[in-house]
Formats: C-alpha cells, sequence, structure tokens
C-alpha cells in the first residue's frame, strides 16, 4: 500500500529530509523501502504507508528527521519498563506515521497522522540530548509512533544522548527487517516490544502484519544484544484473550528467551476503529498474569489498572517483595544499590544503577524552543 506524496510548503519539509540506506531498487523502476516486512514499493512521488518514508528522486529518504509530535517527561515506569532504572525520568518522543495500522491504536492521532502539521516541534539530536540531561532525564524514550519508521532519526538520537551519559529506549512493535534491526538496536539500551497477540490471524486482521518478524526481533533482541528487554502484550477482550493463548504466550517467551523478560499484560480501552469494543476487565489480566507466573515468568506485571500484586516486583528465589507500586510511582524499595533482594540475596533481573529514582508519576511537557 502507498500514498500519493503531498506538495509541502517550500523549504519546509526539504530542511527535514535525509537519505536513507535499507531500501533497494527494482527492476519496473519502483524502489522498494526494505526497513520493515511491509516492503512498500513505491513510484517517484510516493509515500510509503508509514507516511514519513517516501520515494524522491530515486530514493528513499525519511521526511521527519529533527521534527517530532511533541516532547514530554514521563516516568520510566509508563513506557512500560520496570527493570531499568526505576524511578527516573525519561524524555519522551516521537514523530508521525506507523508501518502496522492496529485498529485499537491508542497514538492514532500521532501514528496514523498525513498530516505534516502535525510534527509541531523541531529539534536536532544535539539539542533533545542537552535538554533532556539539562532536565536531570536519565534516557530518551523513542515512543508515541514507532521508532522503526524514524530509523536514522533515533540512531542520531541515541548516539547523541550516549555521549553526554545518557540511555535510549525503544518502545516498538517489533516490526523489522533483520539488516536494520541490527543496525538500529546497536544504538538503544532498552526496549519495550509490544507483542499484540501469539496468533498470525490477530496480526493479519488487526494489525495488517505478521507475527513472525515481531518473534524474530524479540529473539535477537534478547540473545543478540545487551539491551534491557521488556515485552508488554495489550489484552483485548475476546480477541487474544483466551487461556490457550496466553499460554502459548508465555511458554514461548520462558522457552525462547528465558523467565527473566518481564511481561507487562496492559487493559485495552476502545479507541480509533474499536470505540464500540469493551474495556478490557481486571480480571482477565490478573488471570493472564497467574498463567504467566505458573510458566515460569519470573516478572508478570499488569498495567492500566490499579492492583497492588500485578504492580509489584517480586524475589523469584525467596518470594519477598522487591519493589511496591501505586500506578507509576515508587513505594517500598527493598533491594540493594546493585539489585539484590535484601531478604535472600538473589539478584533481580535489570538494569540498577543506586537507590531509586522520585520522580513518581509527574508528566511534564517540554517544549524544545524554550530553554530548560
Amino acid at each position: 500500500m502507498s500514498y500519493e506524496l503531498r506538495a509541502p510548503p517550500r523549504g519546509l519539509e526539504e530542511s527535514f529530509t535525509v537519505a536513507t540506506t535499507h531500501w533497494h531498487a527494482l527492476a519496473d523502476g519502483r524502489a522498494q523501502c526494505d526497513i520493515c516486512p511491509r516492503a512498500c514499493r513505491l513510484h517517484e512521488g510516493q509515500r510509503g504507508l508509514c507516511f514519513v518514508r517516501a520515494r524522491q528522486g530515486d530514493k528513499i529518504v525519511l521526511t521527519s528527521h529533527g521534527r517530532s509530535s511533541g516532547f514530554c517527561i514521563d516516568p520510566i515506569e509508563k513506557k512500560p519498563l520496570n527493570h531499568f532504572l526505576p524511578g527516573t525520568p525519561v524524555l519522551s518522543f516521537g514523530t508521525a506515521g506507523c508501518m502496522l495500522a492496529c485498529k485499537f491504536c491508542q497514538n492514532w492521532d500521532i501514528s496514523k497522522s498525513r498530516e505534516v502539521d502535525t510534527l509541531a516541534d523541531a529539534a536536532t539530536p544535539d539539542r533533545i540530548a542537552d535538554v533532556a540531561l539539562a532536565l536531570g532525564c536519565r534516557s530518551v524514550a523513542f515512543t508515541y509512533n514507532d521508532p522503526v519508521v524514524f530509523h536514522e532519526y533515533a540512531i542520531d538520537v541515541a548516539d547523541a544522548c550516549r555521549a553526554r551519559g545518557l540511555r535510549s529506549v525503544a518502545v516498538t512493535a517489533g516490526y523489522q527487517n533483520a539488516a536494520p534491526r541490527a543496525e538500529f538496536y546497536a544504538h538503544m539500551d532498552a526496549a519495550n516490544v509490544d507483542l499484540k497477540a501469539f496468533t498470525d490471524t490477530f496480526y493479519h486482521d488487526i494489525c495488517a502484519g505478521r507475527l513472525q518478524p515481531v518473534l524474530e526481533t524479540l529473539e535477537y533482541v534478547k540473545h543478540e544484544t545487551n539491551v534491557w528487554l521488556e515485552i508488554t502484550n495489550l489484552v483485548i477482550p475476546d480477541l487474544n484473550d483466551s487461556d490457550a493463548e496466553f499460554d502459548d504466550m508465555t511458554r514461548w517467551i520462558v522457552e525462547r528467551l528465558g523467565p527473566d523478560v518481564p511481561v507487562h499484560f496492559t487493559a485495552f480501552h476502545p479507541d480509533w476503529k474499536m470505540l464500540d469494543w469493551p474495556p478490557t476487565p481486571a480480571v482477565t489480566l490478573a488471570r493472564a498474569r497467574a498463567i504467566a507466573v505458573a510458566n515460569g515468568v519470573r516478572y508478570a506485571y499488569t498495567g492500566n489498572v490499579r492492583d497492588a500484586e500485578g504492580e509489584a516486583t517480586r524475589c523469584h528465589e525467596c518470594g519477598a517483595s522487591l519493589i511496591e507500586r501505586d500506578g507509576y510511582a515508587i513505594g517500598a524499595w527493598r533491594l540493594t544499590d546493585d539489585g539484590r533482594c535484601n531478604s535472600c540475596g538473589a539478584r533481580c533481573a535489570g538494569v540498577f544503577a543506586g537507590p531509586p529514582g522520585h520522580w513518581g508519576a509527574r508528566r511534564r511537557p517540554v517544549r524544545m524552543s524554550v530553554e530548560p
């Protein structure tokens, strides 16, 4: 699928357009984008499904390098990442567009935007890293829409952050091809991959995608990189909430990724093309979590609901409560500075650097045009 390229105001979009490398020319004169399995084949003047990658001048370009749909400081737990620098603030941003077409998308105004004006804030990679550092953030997150589609911009920001001692976080559906996947994760420090379901039928009918490339991304990140990995599964009533699917998914996670990868079962709320669908009952999330724990997942969580037990981190050895949470705020903390249980000394899997932060549940919008 492709979209006709709209002519932007002269001189505006050109300044945010950069050449890309993950594409190749076809014999019929089209150019194929190779950033994701969708493989959009474009004539001159067409955009891919993602909107931000386009055919211009006999090559595929990224048209959103340096432009964002907005910046905000969030708690790292909102990504969600429960085992990566807990309690710390993360500067979050996205661009526009997405390579999938999920009917339930909860950021559809950004991910499915076809308007250049959605990209309302501009910032160079160095500016983003400098602002994040000045505002006390420990990391920068590529989120709201999928960083796979703004691959080059995300990598440049990650490199600027790394030069200043900041970490980079990808919040992604994991729908990537092998070569860009390897390039991308060489620059990341943590990722939350959205495993939307565990059937190809769901991916085809609801997301216009396929399951296998996501599984390949999960295995690659876990076994071929040092990137900290967590998984989110948005649970939708009657579509991906059966005991059998939870069982198959969590058995695969333990067998192929190991027991230490945290899994977040989060509640769906009606949005975009599924406004008539019911929200997820809390009891369904509790059931998913129980199945995951029974199958050996050491860190299984519930999200988008208040659930003290489902939000807590427990020691996999002695069962002691290690981290208590209330939403995005950390309560009791029973870990050593290097992430060991205070009771038995077992190591809690994750990235811990001293005591937890105290950012809490605050959300602070940031304008790059304003000095921090």
